[in-house]
């Protein structure tokens, strides 16, 4: 009987936490920007050795629209470069890792910048941290496929990373041009007809 007391557990009330309308509204465009830009990124051809690397485009929108936390952005860095390893037409897919991560980091801290700066309302937010993550993001994946390849600094210097700019300008153009849409998106209320 006195052993039958003990492995008794003691009654607990349960606290109702109600979730706020909007608490994971992020998480769900995120979603649905990730799912656009891999589409993208896989059917988009490539023109003179320049696609645009539409889940950047995508995750620096998401970046710029929410303020992530630090942790939050490594996340969604590390979701992209795992999302696009299957889709990507290098000679390294795994690199991708590393460089979505690098871009992610890159654009979560420009944006908090920018903010603490009183940059929050600047138009051109979005198309700055488009193509210095994408800059970031692209100078460490060609950077990684140099090593792998074993080519030569004066390749990667002038051939790659030229190219790498040319598409972080893609990019930020992207970025600037879809980021007012999403945003009316993303911040729509369910009760607007």
């Amino acid at each position: 009987m006195d052993k039958e007391k003990n492995t008794r557990l003691p009654l607990v009330d349960l606290i109702e936490v109600k979730p706020m309308q909007d608490g994971y509204r992020w998480v769900a465009i995120t979603a649905m920007l990730f799912a656009i830009g891999i589409i993208l990124h896989t059917v988009s051809p490539n023109v003179g050795g320049v696609t645009p690397n539409w889940t950047i485009a995508m995750y620096s929108i998401v970046i710029n629209l929410t303020n992530p936390t630090l942790s939050q952005a490594v996340g969604i860095g590390f979701i992209a470069g795992i999302t696009l390893v299957p889709s990507s037409k290098s000679a390294f897919p795994l690199g991708n890792i590393a460089s979505e991560l690098s871009g992610a980091i890159t654009c979560c801290i420009l944006v908090k910048a920018m903010l603490r700066c009183g940059l929050g309302k600047w138009k051109l937010r979005p198309l700055v941290t488009g193509f210095l993550a994408t800059m970031a993001s692209g100078g460490v994946f060609t950077f990684i496929l140099k090593i792998v390849l074993d080519l030569p600094l004066h390749v990667w210097l002038y051939a790659m990373l030229p190219v790498v700019a040319i598409v972080g300008a893609l990019n930020g153009m992207i970025t600037f041009l879809l980021f007012g849409p999403v945003r009316k998106l993303f911040f729509v209320q369910e009760d607007d007809e």
